[in-house]
């Protein structure tokens, strides 16, 4: 009797504690710590998601679209979820999408992962349907969708390889001004929770925003799409009927240095991935380093005007050919000895009379004014990977080196360094970096100015002024490019033929030219520059006649476009020889 007396007073004393346990514990979720306990449970049946930003724009200076974003969704999935049924998830998603069968089963069935993208940038009536279909055949559990815009060109071709892309798996951009400006683009992404069940599935209208994405910036170009348009269309026919290996045309408005249109080939189509290779990715302008020519030769004689060396009348005795470290170096016509005016050195783009004038100045001071029109640095134009070119210390030259750079062999320059030297004398002797954006244009409403680059003066106006005359007798009827003339404007220019260097071996390619041409009008006032570059030419090709009639049309093309009137009077006439 007192054994069952003490097994029924511990039973008693156990239920006791068990209940006195039980009662702290709900003492304890639902009056000490209710919130923590319901942040739990909200938390099991929670799920978060990410809300993407919308991509901004890439406008032209008119408010074009240059590149903007398509609304599309992504097949997401949850592969602890899926797993069971990946064979028969991907045979729908593989007859309604363009995905691959076996790719999408094995992303169903990943161990690794709670969160995998089957398909990217679906069209929203196709995600739609296949959401359905899932639902039909009971087997949407762990499968969903979330906002994932596509980025699409309208111009396709137009501008691809400055415009650039967007990477299709992480929305990043990868070139271009897609991939230089992709910070004010991107914008910040959101995010979301939503109540699910326990088997993944969202609960409807249970959705809980945490945070909303911001929206990315616009950026505005200062490209002018029709001007683009033609300048693209009219450089492939060149390079294809000259059999090049690529091409650069740059137009600046010189009044703002902002670029009007940049083309280049090889390009792709930006609505087809499928012809992205990477000689089309190459922003051939401010990547390709190469040496420039007799264009250069203006940049020595505005040196030479500047240190008050030459005028454009000065005189030249010119031999057949100069021998310097044993180089012989000679014109490229065949003469005897010949008397030219420094305009006519320019107008004939004597070799010979070029280092006879280059002599006069010592190679530091050379050096220097070369420094101070941009060669051997960034234009900081604002595009990734931009060279720095190839000027060499003017220590390290020697008689010869010192000779072809004068004339444009022995430094390499990219083709917008080419450019923002050239306007520099077609703007009075002052330089200032060229423009591709203007402004960033958030989504509230506010704008950022991007100020254009600081001017220097790197030759007076004196100096800008007679190589502007020099440079006219280009186009004169004993220059060497009387074919670039635009009926009623004034044309300053200048030719440009240079012998390639083979990358492998660091030598010259005899029968292998970069031609160019470079210019601006009207020449009393200088509003366009125009830079044509045209890289091995099969069978040949010149400055003049391979290069100058692209530049041609297309400053007559600028020059129409803006209603820049004729010019008013004829240009002097300056001796060529004496």
């Amino acid at each position: 009797m007192s054994a069952h007396r003490n097994r029924a007073r511990f039973c008693f004393v156990v239920v006791a504690t068990l209940l006195l346990v039980f009662a702290g514990r709900l003492i304890q979720i639902q009056g000490v710590d209710p919130n923590a306990y319901a942040a739990k449970a909200l938390a099991a049946s929670t799920e978060l998601t990410v809300l993407h930003a919308d991509r901004g724009q890439i406008l032209d200076r008119d408010g074009e679209p240059l590149a903007t974003s398509m609304d599309a969704r992504a097949i997401i999935a949850d592969p602890k979820q899926t797993a069971e049924n990946a064979p028969a998830i991907a045979r729908i998603l593989a007859s309604e999408l363009d995905v691959d069968y076996f790719d999408a089963v094995d992303k169903l069935r990943r161990e690794d992962s709670r969160f995998v993208y089957v398909a990217r940038e679906v069209p929203s009536y196709q995600a739609d349907r296949v959401l359905a279909k899932l639902s039909e055949a009971d087997i949407r559990t762990g499968v969903d969708t979330e906002r994932d815009a596509v980025r699409t060109y309208p111009g396709g071709t137009l501008g691809a390889t400055l415009i650039g892309l967007v990477s299709g798996e992480t929305g990043k951009g990868t070139s271009g001004l897609e991939g230089a400006f992709d910070d004010e683009l991107s914008g910040v992404d959101g995010e979301a929770s939503y109540g699910a069940t326990v088997k993944g599935v969202r609960i409807p209208l249970a959705r809980q925003t945490t945070k909303e994405p911001v929206p990315g910036a616009d950026v505005v170009t200062t490209i002018d799409r029709d001007l683009q348009w033609y300048a693209d269309k009219r450089l492939a026919a060149a390079v294809r009927k000259s059999r090049s290996d690529w091409g650069v045309a740059v137009t600046v408005d010189l009044q703002t240095m902002q670029v009007l249109q940049l083309s280049q080939l090889p390009t792709f189509d930006a609505q087809d991935r499928s012809t992205v290779t990477p000689a089309a990715m190459n922003n051939r302008a401010v990547q390709n380093v190469y040496e420039p020519g007799s264009v250069q030769k203006v940049v020595t004689m505005a040196a030479l005007a500047d240190a008050g060396l030459v005028t454009p009348t000065t005189r030249v005795k010119i031999p057949s050919e100069l021998t310097l470290d044993g180089f012989t170096i000679s014109d490229w016509w065949d003469h005897g000895r010949l008397r030219l005016t420094a305009a006519g050195v320019i107008a004939k783009s004597s070799n010979l009379g070029t280092i006879a004038l280059a002599q006069q100045m010592d190679d530091d001071t050379f050096h220097d004014y070369l420094s101070k029109f941009g060669f051997g640095q960034q234009t900081g134009v604002g595009l990734s990977s931009e060279s720095r070119g190839i000027l060499s210390p003017a220590d390290r030259w020697s008689a010869a080196q010192k000779a072809t750079i004068s004339f444009g062999q022995g430094i390499s320059v990219t083709a917008l360094q080419e450019v923002a030297a050239v306007a520099a004398i077609a703007n009075g002797g002052r330089y200032e970096a060229p423009r591709l954006v203007t402004e960033v244009r958030q989504a509230d409403g506010t704008t950022e100015q991007v100020e254009p680059a600081a001017t220097r003066e790197v030759v007076s106006p004196e100096a800008a002024k007679m190589v502007t005359t020099m440079m006219e007798s280009v186009t004169d009827p004993d220059g060497s490019a009387y074919g670039v003339r635009i009926p009623g404007y004034r044309i300053a220019g200048k030719t440009g033929t240079a012998w390639r260097v083979n990358p492998d071996t660091g030598r010259y390619v005899r029968g292998e030219n970069t031609v160019s041409f470079i210019g601006f009008a009207p020449a009393e006032k200088p509003r366009f520059l125009t830079y044509v570059v045209l890289d091995n030419p099969r069978g040949g090709g010149s400055g003049s006649g391979t290069a100058g009639p692209v530049f041609r049309d297309i400053m007559q093309q600028s020059l129409q476009r803006y209603g820049i009137a004729p010019s008013g009077a004829r240009a002097p006439r300056t001796p060529l020889e004496w």
